[in-house]
């Protein structure tokens, strides 16, 4: 039984450890997501400014903004 660590094992079999990488290509929309999200909560915090229970339903809806867009999207289309 060797006592030496993996590395040295590994180095010794010829054997080469890679780090995988995740690249994701075309993933920018979250920056623009994030923007509709800061873009909502600002305007239901206009709207539901006032006690504590409004400003959480504000952020909640900020949260939930595209179920909203998708819902009335789909009624406009009659779908």
């Amino acid at each position: 039984m060797n006592c030496r660590g993996d590395s040295m094992i590994d180095k010794e079999m010829g054997w080469h450890k890679q780090k995988s990488k995740m690249v994701v290509k075309k993933g920018g929309s979250g920056g623009l997501w994030f923007l509709g999200f800061i873009g909502a909560l600002i305007y239901y915090l206009h709207v539901h400014s006032g006690t504590f229970w409004l400003v959480v339903l504000a952020v909640l809806k900020a949260v939930v903004w595209p179920v909203f867009l998708v819902y009335h999207l789909m009624v406009f289309l009659k779908l």
